[in-house]
């Protein structure tokens, strides 16, 4: 959530923010925003005057009391009683119009820092960095993943659409294997650089994804249970978070940095074609996520480390990748910057998506309430998440580019103590 000071001391540039993404009434929506923090302002100082008046009237009803004079009282208390109706009327009003300005600062996304390219597809992506020339690509008989890990009988796609439903694959033998081995592989590199792990919740309440911004926007692609009022997650990002929601940090204890690993879940409504096939798109995955809450002022270096430590993730799996920086219009709600880390994939011949690196700024901590001190001063810390890794495009990727002629899977040097030490499955 933008906070308000800002949007009141630079609407300008907020206005310009938001149209970069998009969003062509921006300033309409500012200058109503603005006009409602007017008329709140307005209110609290009637309100507040108001209480004075009835503190005054309440002392003196006190000193009138203790002289005996009677008839003085009760009119004073028929006054003080007219305006205790006052402010409760306009403590009702801005009640309602508190409730709308908190309507529109969570319907508005995050403004885009100055150094991510205009545009509003991913047509206007830029990518910033390249590394495939030394890494092997599946050739022209190399098998989609969903053939030839179906050939080898490591996942069963007809079987968890049987069970569950599209989108629910089923994982034997050798590529259960592979899903346990990347897990833990993933989460002894996160520790190794710093990540303190996490076993977070997979189910949270409305307040935890409201914290984090995927609420309201990404109402409609979470798993909601209605009964308990909770929500699958979509990704640990939402309950590692929010660990610091409502907290005051020691600033000298900046940066936390954490990991966890978790299933996550994601109803992808609307995704439908190739592009989805196997495990491309699916509803349930596995992901093991980092996330830093940081100092503002070092955010972005933050963001490059990141994204750093994710290249080593995927140079030691020997896969090929691209490092792309979104542009304005393809930005996730809450983020201010990202980049998006894919891996080739040689057998469907396109980039697959496996991280997504963002800086959030202070938009996630202002609605989670997360400040540090600094001195006598309270301020919003900054947060951070990416993938490190997310399972299900980076097997794809394995399946396919790693694919020997003979039908055995080469396994990377870095995995194999994970799997027994092979170099074959």
């Amino acid at each position: 959530m933008i906070p308000i000071a800002r949007i009141k001391n630079q609407p300008s540039l907020i206005i310009q923010g938001l149209k970069r993404r998009g969003i062509e009434e921006a300033e309409a929506i500012i200058q109503d925003l603005l006009q409602k923090v007017q008329q709140r302002n307005q209110l609290q100082t009637q309100r507040d005057a108001l209480r004075k008046e009835s503190n005054q009237i309440a002392k003196r009803i006190g000193m009138h009391a203790r002289k005996g004079e009677q008839e003085a009282v009760e009119t004073l208390k028929a006054q003080g009683q007219a305006l205790k109706q006052k402010i409760q009327q306009i403590e009702k009003d801005l009640e309602q119009i508190d409730e709308a300005i908190r309507s529109v600062l969570y319907e508005l996304p995050n403004v885009p820092h100055e150094s991510v390219p205009d545009g509003l597809g991913e047509e206007a992506n830029k990518v910033v960095f390249e590394e495939r020339a030394s890494f092997r690509v599946a050739d022209e008989k190399a098998l989609p993943h969903w053939e030839y890990a179906q050939k080898r009988g490591w996942i069963d796609f007809p079987l968890g659409a049987k069970i569950s439903g599209s989108g629910f694959p089923i994982y034997f033998d050798k590529g259960a294997q592979l899903q346990r081995a990347l897990i833990t592989f993933f989460l002894d590199k996160a520790i190794a650089a710093g990540y303190k792990e996490v076993w977070p919740p997979l189910l949270v309440n409305p307040q935890t994804p409201y914290g984090t911004g995927q609420l309201p926007d990404k109402d409609a692609q979470m798993y909601f249970i209605e009964k308990d009022n909770l929500y699958l997650i979509p990704t640990a990002e939402v309950p590692v978070t929010n660990i610091v929601r409502d907290k005051i940090l020691n600033g000298e204890d900046l940066p936390l940095k954490f990991c966890a690993y978790s299933p996550c879940f994601r109803r992808e409504a609307g995704s439908y074609g190739k592009e989805v096939r196997g495990l491309n798109r699916i509803h349930q995955f596995d992901k093991v996520e980092i996330v830093q809450i940081v100092h503002p002022e070092r955010s972005y270096e933050a963001l490059e480390e990141m994204v750093e430590y994710v290249k080593t993730l995927l140079r030691a799996l020997e896969l090929p990748f691209r490092v792309v920086l979104l542009c304005a219009g393809d930005l996730g709600f809450a983020a201010a910057k990202t980049y998006d880390m894919e891996v080739y994939s040689g057998a469907q011949k396109r980039w697959l998506e496996v991280s997504s690196i963002s800086n959030f700024e202070d938009f996630q901590a202002n609605r989670l309430k997360a400040r540090f001190k600094e001195g006598k001063q309270k301020r919003l810390v900054h947060t951070l998440n990416g993938s490190a890794l997310a399972l299900p495009r980076v097997v794809a990727a394995m399946l396919e580019n790693f694919q020997e002629p003979d039908g055995r899977l080469y396994i990377p040097e870095a995995l194999r103590p994970y799997l027994g030490n092979q170099s074959h499955l």
